[in-house]
């Protein structure tokens, strides 16, 4: 079977840390843009429409680490093995990712057809490997159970971030800030007196988490990603 990338997304999130850990908890937003054999207008006929779709994509930065038959998922602090299956490992047989985001908008543009979306966990320049709409009345299972993950979701964090160092972020602030609220610091580190970087966009931010919560020490600018369409 051959497998085309058929599209990049551009988001804000530049490395694995900061990127959230699954789709739709931050407001985010950020682009698909296809690739040259793809940029055809008739191939998003009537996905306007839609209000949500799915990303399939690759894990493509996972370097030459192989699958293994269980794991230790950073939700369990990483002492306890799951099998591989009942995971969201990116170290999987096949490195297959799959994320629900919004739709928020399909522009045509020089370079063909390029989607507005909201909610993704993807980070900038992940490969797309196929897109599907997301349909309320399959897909949606109000009823479902959670596993092992039952009672483990994130207690969100208070953020605190200085009024200069907001002014500075402008349209970036909310997004920076569910990413912070939602901590993205392994579960297994609860120092008040680390420090942490990560990549928000344009944006080198440090931070630290004291008493629930995560204060912004520092935020400068940084090197913008380069464009997908010169990868």
């Amino acid at each position: 079977m051959n497998v085309e990338i058929i599209a990049r997304v551009r988001t804000p999130y530049a490395e694995k840390f900061g990127a959230p850990r699954q789709s739709g908890l931050v407001r985010s937003r950020g682009e698909v843009v296809f690739e040259p054999a793809y940029r055809s207008a008739d191939a998003v006929r009537g996905l306007a429409g839609f209000s949500h779709i799915w990303l399939i994509w690759q894990f493509d930065r996972n370097g030459q680490r192989p699958w293994s038959p269980t794991v230790r998922p950073p939700r369990l602090g990483g002492n306890e093995r799951m099998g591989v299956f009942a995971t969201r490992s990116p170290y999987r047989p096949n490195p297959i990712g799959l994320s629900c985001v919004a739709l928020e908008g399909v522009e045509m543009t020089d370079h063909g057809p390029v989607l507005h979306i909201a909610g993704a966990d993807l980070v900038d320049g992940t490969p797309i490997l196929d897109i599907k709409p997301y349909l309320p009345y399959c897909d949606s299972h109000p009823e479902a159970t959670s596993g092992w993950t039952e009672g483990l979701e994130n207690h969100p964090l208070a953020v605190e971030i200085r009024p200069e160092l907001a002014a500075m972020l402008g349209n970036d602030l909310p997004g920076l800030t569910d990413v912070l609220s939602g901590d993205p610091r392994p579960r297994y580190q609860n120092d008040p007196t680390r420090a942490y970087g990560l990549t928000y966009g344009k944006w080198n931010v440090t931070f630290h988490v004291a008493e629930g919560v995560a204060v912004v020490e520092k935020i400068t600018a940084g090197a913008m990603h380069e464009s997908p369409e010169t990868r």
